[in-house]
């Protein structure tokens, strides 16, 4: 049995933490804030109660897998979960709206026929055919298995198998997901439906492989779930199994480094308050055999001082430059029957959007795309008279000062587009800011990980789990295979087979 000390309550840690005792091990987990759950938080008032970080979940066998693997209680019976149907309704800049069903490709073509014809439907049905092809190619080493030293494989090859598209005498296959959009999908409204996606994450579709088809593929094919009341009872259920497993945490403890013996990690050294439980500050070295950091690529530097953290040929690219912004709406008057549960209201000025969130001087765009979250869900609201709703957009990793406030007016109007209303029946609203995710994650500018994806020479590849000090692991969003909520969970999986099995450990079969 090991003495496991792991950086940070983040899903990623408590997963790793989860299957590490129930492996033997002795797993004590410090976190800096005062809870547990990383970007998974509850903001509650006057009866209202919202989720601050994601709010659905893909994947949900990731967690499925956690649970079955740590205990006798399956998921379903530490939280309720629920297939939201349709998966999302879209509103496009022309005015055009299509709901697409949870989990069923075939649905999703017959709803895009029905609302922008069959020739849109058909392509998008083709695309899918190709980005299930990506999936296959990338599922494995992307996703199930650790990050290997041979990564270079992943970085050049794009998985995507675009369709030859001819222009000016020169045949050309698509490298970007703007290209699939334009060359491929060819309308308008199916690129805002693909970049959405990427938009989604933070990324720049003019630089986002076309690998990145990925993501559209995942929902459509696996679905997208919400846990009711919220989903910060996730991040308590995960937190309760690893209390049942007998892994230790220390809230109010923030590590300030990593001390080594004979060249390994040794254990952490942290400084611990009356949060925490102590009654005063001061400063505190705790000995283990292993230590697992779930914090930024950043921060991890200056824990480790003098250190070379990363292996050699460790990947190029710290992926995650953008943020979000939050708005939380508390609405008189109760959700309408049949309210979809998410919404996306696209940008009506696409080059503007994208040039303002990525461009030479990034700012925040007059009109962005705005997703909207309407749960149906009593946990969430003081009565059926009321309604609580969620708006996020992507902006700039960093953004602060009052042009947010304008912002979240401008998300407020696209909003209304989905919301016919929404002022009128607006009692209170409050905005989450990059600082307040910076504060929550430790992510310098409340920036947001993305998941790892292949090709563009590596740039959205994530450290791989291991280092290059012994006895030191990397979990969570800021690691290998990115951010996500199932990607945080198979990080943690990652991390403790690497642990449990040692370095010739190949993932799950």
């Amino acid at each position: 049995m090991a003495r496991i000390a792991v950086i940070g309550a983040g899903l990623g840690a408590m997963a790793a933490a989860a299957r590490l005792a129930v492996a033997g091990h002795r797993v004590t987990v410090y976190e800096r804030t005062d809870t547990y759950g990383g970007a998974l938080r509850r903001l509650e008032r006057e009866g209202f109660a919202f989720d601050t970080g994601p709010g659905l979940l893909p994947l949900p066998a990731v967690y499925r897998d956690l649970f079955l693997k740590t205990g006798k209680e399956p998921l379903e019976a530490c939280v309720e979960l629920v297939q939201v149907d349709p998966s999302s309704h879209h509103v496009f800049a022309d005015g055009t709206h299509v709901s697409l069903p949870n989990a069923s490709r075939a649905g999703v073509v017959s709803a895009l026929d029905a609302a922008l014809g069959p020739a849109a439907a058909e392509r998008w049905g083709d695309f899918l055919v190709r980005a299930r092809e990506t999936w296959d190619r990338t599922r494995r080493p992307l996703l199930e298995e650790p990050l290997w030293p041979d990564w270079q494989v992943l970085a050049g090859r794009e998985p995507y198998p675009a369709v030859p598209h001819r222009k000016l005498l020169r045949t050309r296959t698509a490298g970007t997901l703007a290209e699939v959009a334009a060359w491929e999908l060819r309308d308008p409204r199916l690129a805002a439906l693909l970049e959405g996606y990427a938009l989604e994450h933070g990324l720049d579709p003019r630089s986002t492989p076309a690998g990145a088809a990925v993501l559209p593929y995942m929902e459509h094919a696996f679905g997208t779930w919400y846990v009711r009341g919220g989903m910060r009872e996730l991040a308590r259920a995960v937190y309760e199994r690893c209390l049942a497993r007998g892994v230790e945490f220390r809230f109010g403890a923030e590590v300030t480094g990593v001390p080594e013996k004979d060249g390994r990690a040794a254990g952490v050294e942290f400084t611990e308050g009356a949060s925490a439980g102590s009654g005063r500050e001061g400063l505190a070295v705790a000995e283990a055999e292993h230590v697992i950091a779930g914090v930024t690529p950043g921060v991890l530097d200056r824990l480790v001082r003098g250190t070379r953290v990363r292996g050699e040929g460790e990947v190029p690219g710290r992926p995650g430059t953008a943020s979000r912004l939050t708005v939380l709406l508390a609405l008189r008057g109760g959700r309408p029957g049949g309210t979809p549960h998410r919404t996306v209201v696209h940008t009506r000025d696409r080059e503007a959007e994208l040039e303002s969130l990525f461009g030479s001087s990034p700012g925040l765009p007059a009109h962005p795309t705005v997703t909207v979250l309407r749960p149906d869900d009593a946990a969430l609201v003081p009565d059926a008279d009321h309604e609580a709703v969620t708006l996020t957009s992507a902006v700039p990793a960093g953004s602060a000062g009052p042009d947010l406030d304008d912002h979240a007016q401008n998300m407020i109007t696209a909003a209304e587009r989905a919301v016919p209303g929404l002022r009128e029946r607006l009692l209170h609203h409050g905005v989450r800011t990059p600082d307040d995710i910076a504060e929550a994650t430790g992510a310098e500018g409340g920036a947001v990980p993305v998941p790892a994806l292949a090709a563009a020479g590596g740039r959205l590849l994530h450290p791989s789990n291991s280092t290059g000090v012994p006895g030191l692991s990397t979990v969570g969003g800021w690691s290998h295979p990115g951010g996500g909520l199932p990607h945080a969970g198979m990080s943690g999986a990652l991390v403790a087979g690497l642990i449990v099995e040692g370095p010739g450990f190949r993932g799950s079969q």
